[in-house]
């Protein structure tokens, strides 16, 4: 079976921030610059908690 698992860049919602997390997170994914939550790992596809900027392979 292929998964289909990307990078995906995204924007935080909170302080504008653009930076790059992967699709499946194993971990909470938080901004780097204001510590708010972008996703987080649901044991397939992560839960995003922001708007994604644009997918990548």
């Amino acid at each position: 079976m292929l998964m289909s698992r990307k990078f995906l860049k995204v924007k935080c919602g909170k302080c504008k921030n653009e930076q790059v997390i992967f699709s499946s997170p194993s971990t909470t994914v938080k901004c780097l610059v204001c510590g708010e939550v972008l996703a987080e790992p649901t044991g397939g596809k992560g839960t995003l908690k922001t708007k994604t900027a644009t997918a990548m392979r």
